[in-house]
């Protein structure tokens, strides 16, 4: 063999196709996520220095006092749920271990509807304390639940799930002896709680208010509704209103560095702490203490308080404005709704769920350590919030259609990726890549590498390898990505408002649209069909998430 011949097959061992496959995925999800840093450097319109000495510090001030509300509520509320079903046995336990996440199926937003449709000047609770004890001046003695306090209530309602799954998965799998120690030294059940359970739990804390944290500087459809001026909402106003895209980037950077900002706070203040798990052999399995009396009436009412606010609370208000307003229910093209959300869900999670193979595979035969931090930083989408990634794209595809596309005589390709299902899709598939690529990532660390090598002695190619042991292996873990990606999806709000074609309308756009429109008995209907069936997808993995 030549000198040049052996060169050119170590070029091909480098650089092979799944390298290249696993290249391109990974800065595909990369660009739009570029594009926004790269947005600062940009020369941005007059109307940015009027934005910087009148709403900027309105917008970042809201941002921060929205944020600190929702992460002290939803650590409350998913903490101390957490800890009930987890070290205590009362009635219906069993029944608020899994019931409790159905706060999933309730978008922020639906949330807001749901709020203000209770408590408004004769709204539900209204009619019911007129139904009860007749006429009455009831306005001026119902709460109203509005501006700030109703955006964080609703925000912190639908998001507490995060911090409960995962306290709850931490606190469950403590050892016993955590707890015997406790009694050792003298602590009260109480003390032991904040001194030994509490902080052993802080990574599964810190991490679900985490994403708490992203969601929240994310949301749209509920500070837009209750008229809060956030980033997210500057961002979307200076797209959609304003029509300037630099602008559009500039405040999309502003909460880019906001976001960044707070993992790195994250990270510091954990730095020196440290958290170990006992062994196998030292682990002890944690027993539950039988509650009696008030304290099972506590237990018990607590957790029911907080299902029926978290969950029943806004599926009832929807279904009473479905009945009482049949007529906006009849009108519903409930078909072409459905169609359009399943059609949505089915093309994302193809796309997501193939191309986090692709990039997995050649990631674990390659090992290549350029291309593992690649799709480190490619993974960073899930933390942009889904209003910028949409804008980035935008900017980016004229980018590129200016200077690169016209170059070649070609005048515009723009209709095919803004405005369509493609871009639509893509953008789902830069914000929810790393659901599929960590889930699938975690599927395979439990393939050993000496499978693939058994494989290949049997003459399977890498191809044949990945086709006949790995996909079977991971197909109940595909399962599972595949159901969250759904769930993700269907209440996605921003991005499908930006990037739909024109008349496309899924049930989170159509009730986003009537809501916005002082319309919420029409709005309740679609509400209530994006309910039942995100509902259905999480009881699905209630079997994943939820194992004793």
């Amino acid at each position: 063999m030549s000198t040049k011949q052996y060169k050119g097959n170590m070029l091909y061992k480098k650089i092979n196709i799944w390298y290249l496959s696993s290249f391109l995925i990974s800065l595909i999800v990369a660009i739009p996520i570029v594009t926004v840093f790269s947005s600062f450097f940009e020369t941005t319109s007059n109307y940015t220095s009027i934005l910087k000495d009148t709403f900027i510090y309105e917008y970042i001030f809201n941002s921060i006092f929205l944020l600190i509300g929702v992460l002290v509520l939803t650590f409350i509320i998913g903490v101390t749920c957490a800890y009930l079903v987890s070290f205590y046995s009362f009635p219906g336990v069993n029944f608020f271990k899994w019931a409790l996440i159905l706060s999933f199926a309730i978008p922020a937003y639906i949330y807001a509807y749901s709020l203000t449709a209770f408590f408004e000047n004769y709204g539900t609770a209204f009619s019911i304390l007129k139904n009860i004890f007749g006429e009455g001046n009831y306005n001026s003695n119902i709460p109203k639940f509005d501006g700030m306090l109703g955006a964080i209530i609703s925000i912190s309602f639908s998001l507490f799930g995060y911090v409960y799954v995962l306290t709850r998965a931490s606190f469950h799998y403590q050892s016993q002896n955590l707890i015997e120690l406790g009694k050792n030294i003298g602590f009260s059940r109480q003390k032991s709680f904040f001194k030994i359970i509490l902080p052993s739990a802080r990574p599964a804390i810190v991490t679900g208010l985490s994403l708490v944290a992203m969601e929240t500087l994310s949301d749209f459809g509920s500070v837009s509704f209750f008229g809060i001026s956030t980033l997210t909402t500057g961002i979307y106003n200076a797209w959609i209103s304003f029509d300037d895209l630099t602008l559009a980037n500039r405040l999309s950077f502003f909460l880019l560095i906001f976001i960044l900002g707070l993992f790195i706070l994250e990270n510091l203040s954990r730095k020196k702490a440290q958290y170990h798990t006992p062994t196998k052999g030292g682990f002890k399995s944690k027993t539950t203490i039988s509650l009696t009396g008030y304290k099972s009436f506590f237990a018990f009412s607590f957790c029911l308080m907080v299902f029926f606010i978290s969950f029943l609370f806004p599926v009832l208000q929807m279904l009473y404005w479905t009945i009482i307003f049949p007529k906006h229910f009849i009108d519903l093209n409930v078909i072409e709704l459905f169609l359009n959300t399943m059609l949505l869900v089915f093309l994302s999670s193809c796309l997501l769920i193939s191309l986090a193979f692709i990039s997995n595979y050649g990631n674990r035969v390659t090992r290549s350590k350029i291309l593992e931090a690649l799709t480190s930083f490619s993974i960073s989408g899930y933390a942009i919030p889904g209003i910028i990634l949409a804008v980035a794209f935008i900017t980016f595809i004229s980018w590129f259609d200016n200077n690169i596309i016209k170059s070649f005589g070609i005048e515009t390709i723009k209709s095919v990726f803004i405005g369509s299902i493609l871009g639509l899709v893509i953008v789902y598939f830069v914000r929810f890549y790393s659901l599929a690529s960590n889930g699938i990532k975690s599927g395979y660390l439990k393939i050993n590498y000496s499978i693939d090598e058994s494989a290949y002695l049997l003459g399977y190619s890498k191809f044949k390898t990945f086709t006949n042991i790995h996909i079977p292996y991971l197909k109940n873990s595909v399962l599972l990505i595949g159901i969250l990606i759904a769930i993700e999806i269907i209440k996605e709000l921003p991005i499908t408002l930006i990037m739909r074609p024109f008349n496309f309308e899924t049930f989170a756009t159509t009730a986003y649209v009537f809501a916005s429109q002082d319309l919420l008995e029409a709005a309740a209907a679609p509400s209530l069909f994006l309910i039942a069936i995100a509902s259905f997808f999480i009881l699905i993995t209630s079997r994943y998430i939820l194992k004793d």
